[in-house]
């Protein structure tokens, strides 16, 4: 792995985490909320945030981002413990993605993102900005609920 999306995904650990302890005070029940009108429920919220990341790492694979993947899933709605098997999925996929990302891929390529080239490095920048826009969500939702969150995600978030 090239030494500067290492750094990159070192800190990308630090936010997922948040995910994965999101997932901890979560209930199957919860995953049914809406806070009405228009808004998805939070399972459609988490399972739009694992499409997002599937993007990601078909993306370091390609080195073009393609956001149209959808799971046809439903049990990503209703279950922590799916959602937590995939996330975990997902996170060894793009940790192996990464992994294979070399020096000359990014000093050489630039990631395409439909109309637009990145560089390499930043997408994973990208996607943390992706994965806070999701907290922030999530936070309202937690909230509505009267949910209690983390320390970690009190300090970090909320």
């Amino acid at each position: 792995m090239n030494t500067q999306i290492q750094e990159f995904w070192n800190l990308n650990r630090m936010y997922t985490q948040l995910r994965d302890e999101l997932m901890q005070v979560l209930s199957d029940a919860d995953l049914a909320f809406s806070p009405g009108g228009s808004n998805p429920t939070l399972g459609e919220l988490c399972r739009e945030m694992g499409e997002t990341q599937y993007a990601y790492v078909e993306s370091f694979k390609t080195f073009k981002a393609d956001f149209s993947y959808r799971t046809n899933d439903d049990r990503y709605l209703t279950s922590v413990a799916a959602l937590q098997a995939w996330y975990k999925q997902l996170d060894a996929e793009l940790e192996a993605a990464l992994e294979a990302v070399t020096d000359e891929d990014v000093a050489d390529k630039q990631m395409d993102r439909d109309g637009y080239e990145v560089p390499v490095h930043i997408s994973l920048d990208i996607l943390r900005e992706a994965l806070l826009i999701f907290y922030g969500k999530v936070s309202v939702y937690a909230k509505a609920m009267g949910k209690p969150l983390t320390q970690m995600w009190q300090d970090w978030i909320a």
